[in-house]
């Protein structure tokens, strides 16, 4: 376990200080959210040539920036989302920030320099005696900042407050089972989410309504439900209404979001490719803005995976912490109830509530102290995805203050932990699910039909070595967050196209596994932060804190996301 400044940096060279540059970088956000005048002057290059460009025109010189920021009465407010860092020496380096503004995004481009600070700055008034000691300091030489509209079709982290609906091009049936067509399904009153809509994944107990669990053979068999499940019941006391029942893949086993029955939802984030799932309907339907709040189900990452699809926060809570029942199961060593939802705030106010009054399995924790980062999981998604979540992560180490540290995990960890996952998970799905499919055979597709077969040839030896393993990998998880909250991508590659060939799919699928089944079989919290791009593709950086920190990582979201 390292600081990241131990590391190469690019193919630069070494970066000795990426942690010295790393802080300035952070002291100089704060400094601008604050409008601390002093810091600001502090971080740029003294003299003559310093340069800071926007729309209207180029200022040269340290003394004329220092007048234009002392006349404009502060910089809007903003939310990092990417940091790029790329190395040109070991004392520069050019830094590439996006940010969130209310009603648009922004991109300032600085070119920092390391250099000696001594005599010549004494004699700058306008450096603060403390700072003119000699050293060697991080500031900008020259800055360029831009504006401008949110860009389409990127999600709501890129358009907070996202407006009308999108309309996909086909009909509501892949999304929606059930709509209410202009009538909530249930719940709608007082309370912090009043006015809220809900997808409900259709593994969710909704009272007078039926389960179908995206498979026709089984909704034709399921009762009238008589109430709902209870974690819908506590967003429905919170004032949220059902907007409808939203698809699901069949029986929840699956990552895409492709459903032979019902079709694959329309992903607005990125038309023409899945949403991802098993939580894909009410993916979808927040990401096209036709309800505010997904409540599915996470057992595999079947919320954080189409939250990186969809362009969505999504939190998976820990293990036990919300009520499943009224829920379908799966898998029940991993199933949870959580959330996606387009806005921070929103996430956050409606996951402390699906935590409930007493807070199941919840206890009190602090915030962490640092952020891990792991080459071996960063390996394990496509360079490019990974190069788009570590300038997510180099956001979130600047937003917060956390500094950012190197995890060491044997790279063949991931296959070991992940086949353990799959054993227990294939033998609980089967026992669940397989006298129905064996009744019924042609319900369900080939694929998810062999996944669910699998689990049938689980020997009882084969089951305790996988939960021995499990055991040892939660041992090891708890140590590494009691050191730091561990980053890693969501998924190995932005949503795949719809027509992907399904050795093309199962590959997608097969990678994100390696990463997401890490949280699944500890137990712990786990967030994803829909920030990643891949051009115009979203892809979500996942955050995971110790078990029972859930309101911990929820209040993450006050310092990371505008408010909705």
């Amino acid at each position: 376990m390292t600081d990241l400044d131990e590391r190469n940096g690019g193919a630069g060279g070494p970066a000795p200080d990426r942690r010295g540059l790393l802080d300035a970088v952070t002291r100089y956000e704060r400094a601008l959210m604050s409008d601390d005048l002093p810091a600001l002057d502090e971080l740029f290059t003294p003299g003559p040539a310093t340069l800071r460009a926007d729309a209207t025109n180029a200022l040269v010189g340290s003394t004329h920036i220092a007048e234009f920021r002392a006349g404009r009465g502060g910089a809007p407010r903003r939310w990092l989302r990417r940091v790029h860092l790329r190395w040109i020496g070991p004392d520069d380096a050019y830094v590439v920030a996006e940010s969130d503004r209310v009603g648009g995004h922004g991109v300032q481009t600085q070119w920092w320099h390391r250099d000696e600070v001594g005599a010549r700055d004494a004699d700058d008034r306008r450096v603060p005696p403390a700072a003119a000691g000699i050293g060697r300091r991080w500031r900008v030489q020259a800055a360029h900042v831009s504006g401008g509209p949110a860009p389409a079709g990127l999600g709501n982290s890129a358009r907070p407050g996202a407006g009308e609906p999108v309309q996909p091009p086909a009909g509501e049936s892949a999304v929606w089972r059930v709509r209410g067509a202009g009538r909530p399904l249930a719940g709608g009153g007082p309370g912090p989410l009043a006015g809220v809509r809900v997808a409900v994944k259709d593994l969710v107990a909704v009272a007078g309504q039926r389960v179908g669990a995206g498979v026709p053979a089984w909704l034709g068999e399921a009762p009238v439900e008589p109430r709902s499940a209870p974690a819908l019941q506590r967003l429905l006391d919170l004032g949220a209404h059902v907007e409808g029942i939203a698809q699901t893949d069949e029986l929840a086993f699956s990552l895409m979001g492709v459903n032979e029955h019902y079709g694959t939802p329309w992903n607005a984030a990125a038309p023409g490719r899945v949403p991802g799932g098993s939580s894909s309907g009410p993916a979808a339907a927040v990401a096209a803005g036709s309800a505010d709040l997904g409540l599915g189900t996470d057992t595999a990452g079947s919320l954080r995976v189409p939250g990186s699809y969809c362009g969505l926060y999504a939190w998976r809570p820990t293990h036990a912490a919300v009520p499943v029942d009224g829920v379908l199961p799966l898998a029940e060593d991993f199933d949870t109830v959580g959330l996606l939802a387009r806005q921070a705030a929103l996430l956050r106010t409606a996951g402390l509530g699906l935590l409930g009054a007493g807070q199941d399995g919840h206890v009190a924790t602090t915030g962490p102290t640092a952020l891990w980062r792991s080459q071996t999981l960063m390996d394990l998604a496509t360079p490019e995805t990974a190069l788009a979540v570590d300038a997510a992560l180099t956001a979130l180490s600047v937003a917060t203050g956390l500094p950012l540290r190197e995890l060491e995990i044997d790279p063949g960890a991931p296959a070991a932990w992940t086949r353990a996952f799959r054993t227990v998970q294939t033998a609980q799905a089967w026992a669940n699910h397989g006298a129905f499919l064996t009744a019924h055979p042609g319900a369900v597709s080939t694929a998810v039909r062999d996944r669910f077969a699998s689990g049938a040839s689980v020997s009882p030896q084969d089951l305790v070595a996988a939960r021995e393993s499990i055991q040892l990998t939660r041992g090891w998880l708890d140590d590494v967050l009691a050191g730091g909250w561990l980053c890693l991508p969501s998924t190995a590659t932005p949503a795949p196209p719809v027509d992907s060939t399904a050795a093309q799919v199962e590959e997608a699928r097969t990678g994100t596994l390696l990463l997401s089944t890490l949280a699944s079989q500890t137990g712990v919290p786990a967030l994803n932060l829909p920030w990643g791009r891949v051009g115009q593709l979203p892809v979500g950086l996942c955050v995971l804190a110790p078990r029972g920190a859930d309101t911990a990582l929820l209040d993450l979201l006050e310092t990371l996301g505008p408010p909705g």
